[in-house]
C-alpha cells in the first residue's frame, strides 16, 4: 500500500502485539523513501489518549455497525481449556479479527 499513498497522506500505527516477545524484530519493508517522496506522515497512538471520548466513539460506532457502514470480524475459540492456545495463537497472528474465547 505504501507506493499507492496520496501526497500528504497520514498513517496511524497502533498495536504491535505480535512483536512484543520476539527475540529479534521481524524484518520489514523499506518504506522511508516513498514517505519522503509523498511527504507523508506516520504517527503512533495509544488508545488511552482518547479515553475522554470513549462514550462518543461507542455511540458512533454502534450506529455505523447498525447502518452496515462498519463491519467487524470475531475469531471465537470454544472452551476455557483452549485459552492458552488461543492466546498464543493470537500472538502469532493466527486469528482473523478479534480473538475471543467462549467458556
Amino acid at each position: 500500500m505504501i507506493p499507492h499513498l496520496n501526497p500528504k497522506a497520514r498513517l496511524s500505527i497502533c498495536g504491535q502485539i505480535s512483536q512484543y516477545n520476539l527475540e529479534q524484530p521481524e524484518s520489514g519493508p523499506r518504506w522511508l523513501w516513498p514517505l519522503i517522496v509523498k511527504q507523508a506522515r506516520v504517527e503512533g497512538f495509544l488508545v488511552f489518549q482518547f479515553a475522554d471520548r470513549f462514550q462518543q466513539a461507542a455511540v458512533g460506532m454502534a450506529r455505523w455497525i447498525a447502518e452496515g457502514k462498519l463491519k467487524y470480524k470475531e475469531d471465537i475459540v470454544e472452551g476455557f481449556e483452549n485459552l492458552p492456545r488461543a492466546f498464543i495463537g493470537m500472538l502469532h497472528g493466527d486469528n482473523l479479527g478479534k480473538r475471543l474465547v467462549k467458556v
